[in-house]
């Protein structure tokens, strides 16, 4: 009985710090490892080079129940949060925000019109650049990978590493490498 309501405890303890997570005025969660840019993508894709970082995307809006579930569940896990904030360099587009947006054509644009521009639908949807983008395609036709909705903890962290590798150069498509990662990592004893 006592280790049942220890266990009981500890579940409310975890729920109730994930549900302080930090939210700013615009309803969007606070992040450390959010760059606060200009939001030109050209630019910030330099600066990610610059500081041998990936560019990575994140499209959220207020009252996103999927985006609050990455932000208190799953980019807080430590080997998540360390690659994000070494690994990656983390621009945020508000899915219905007005601040101006460039994007890797010369565009320029509110971040609601980006959003319609890239066809996206969902939040989080998360876009993952390579290293270099040609002048004059868009953001959505350079986006080496789109992951589009909210995943676990294995899923965010094999996706992540596998953009890391430049997976998506290769003959082995995610699914393929989720897999086979997600099968080593449950034989450890990981559960989604």
């Amino acid at each position: 009985m006592f280790a049942r309501l220890t266990g009981m405890i500890a579940a409310a303890l975890l729920t109730l710090g994930a549900a302080q997570a930090e939210v700013g005025d615009d309803g969007l969660h606070v992040a450390p490892w959010i760059e606060d840019t200009f939001l030109d993508l050209r630019e910030d894709l330099a600066d990610a080079t610059a500081n041998d970082q990936r560019l990575m995307v994140i499209i959220e809006q207020r009252g996103c129940i999927y985006c609050s579930r990455m932000h208190e569940e799953v980019w807080v896990v430590p080997d998540i949060l360390q690659m994000l904030e070494e690994d990656f360099y983390v621009v945020r587009i508000n899915m219905h925000g007005s601040t101006e947006v460039t994007d890797f054509d010369g565009e320029v644009m509110e971040e609601r019109e980006l959003a319609r521009r890239w066809r996206n639908m969902f939040t989080p949807t998360i876009l993952f650049f390579p290293e270099e983008v040609p002048e004059e395609v868009t953001g959505i036709e350079a986006a080496a990978v789109v992951m589009p909705g909210a995943f676990g903890r294995w899923t965010t962290f094999n996706m992540l590493n596998w953009v890391l590798e430049n997976g998506y150069e290769g003959e082995e498509d995610f699914q393929r490498y989720h897999a086979r990662m997600f099968a080593d990592q449950a034989a450890q004893g990981g559960s989604e």
